[in-house]
């Protein structure tokens, strides 16, 4: 996979004109993220709605809890179609739980989603029109470590932050 990377970077600079030359620069991206100042109300709001997920998976298991000490305790007085009725209503609310942790998942994944994509292609537009003021052909993203190794480039970290208005 190495080598088809190697030839293939080789290949598109042979093809690119003779006398474009192309400039390259870096950036952090999960850095400048971090440093946008939506992201503390973005987390806040997140860890609110997984608290209020939370607060119902809690108040689910505590009733499958309580279901459960109330069948052992009362076991041997019942009837077996009671027995098999209190079972089965136990089972269900296991169920229940199970499904539910499923879809709070869910939820919680595209919560975060939402709130994150406006600030996502906030970022992507200030890196894309950074990139084109100061006229480079590329701009690696280091935090997910598209690029192993790079000679010295720019890290327009700086400029894209001043784009945003963030110190």
């Amino acid at each position: 996979m190495k080598r088809f990377s190697v030839l293939f970077f080789a290949l598109f600079l042979s093809l690119t004109s003779p006398g474009q030359t192309l400039k390259f620069g870096h950036i952090d991206s999960q850095a400048l993220l971090t440093s946008m100042p939506e992201r503390k109300k973005i987390e806040e709001d997140l860890n609110k709605y997984a608290q209020q997920l939370d607060g119902q998976h809690k108040a689910m298991k505590t009733e499958y809890e309580n279901k459960v000490r109330d069948y052992q305790a009362q076991e041997t007085l019942m009837t077996d179609p009671i027995k098999k009725t209190k079972l089965q209503e136990i089972d269900d609310l296991a169920n229940r739980i199970g499904d539910f942790q499923m879809t709070a998942q869910e939820s919680l994944q595209k919560k975060e989603s939402e709130l994150l994509n406006p600030i996502l292609e906030k970022a992507k537009k200030a890196i894309a029109d950074v990139a084109k003021e100061n006229g480079y052909s590329y701009i690696f993203d280091t935090s997910v470590g598209v690029v192993l190794y790079h000679p010295q480039t720019d890290d327009i970290l700086a400029l894209v932050k001043k784009k945003l208005g963030i110190n």
